[in-house]
């Protein structure tokens, strides 16, 4: 009923906190369709977790457009988050209100999407158990890896992708 990829970001999200592998699961599903069958409310949770990354990171402009952005694609997608077990209503709310706090340049805090389906949120669970993640947890601020991931990570795989785009381009041009 749920794509598995969307059931990883939620346990990411309210799990251990990791914004950058929501934000890496949920892209590479979102790449699955072809250009122009993509959806875009996953553009939006996306978003939603880059902001709060940089949130985290004290970075309040960058914050502030992701969740700008990702609640302009909700405000169109009602239907959408109705059907991925959220309360539509309450998720609009949650986001105005961490727009407002990343405006003010508060401090970071954890916040938890208001999931409606109870199906969904035993998925969760379950998934959370399997990975022996606490649901519902705090950010662990003093975690490098979960607030640095993006410095700290492997980028080889990423490096050795814009090779190839950048030589099919190339060879595009030569013809």
């Amino acid at each position: 009923m749920y794509p598995r990829a969307y059931i990883e970001y939620l346990v990411h999200f309210h799990g251990d906190r990791d914004y950058f592998e929501c934000h890496e699961i949920l892209e590479e599903y979102w790449k699955e369709d072809e250009r122009g069958k993509r959806k875009e409310y996953w553009v939006a949770f996306i978003q939603v977790a880059v902001s709060l990354y940089h949130h985290r990171r004290s970075n309040f402009g960058g914050a502030r457009r992701m969740m700008k952005n990702a609640l302009s694609i909700f405000e169109k997608e009602k239907e959408a988050i109705l059907k991925l077990g959220l309360d539509d209503v309450a998720l609009l709310a949650l986001i105005r209100k961490q727009m407002i706090s990343q405006e003010k340049k508060e401090p970071y805090r954890s916040i938890s999407l208001p999931i409606k389906d109870s199906l969904l949120l035993k998925l969760c669970l379950d998934l959370c158990s399997e990975k022996d993640i606490t649901w519902l947890s705090d950010s662990d601020l003093n975690n490098e890896l979960i607030v640095n991931k993006h410095k700290l990570r492997d980028r080889s795989d990423v490096i050795e992708e814009r090779e190839q785009q950048k030589k099919m381009k190339q060879r595009k041009y030569n013809l």
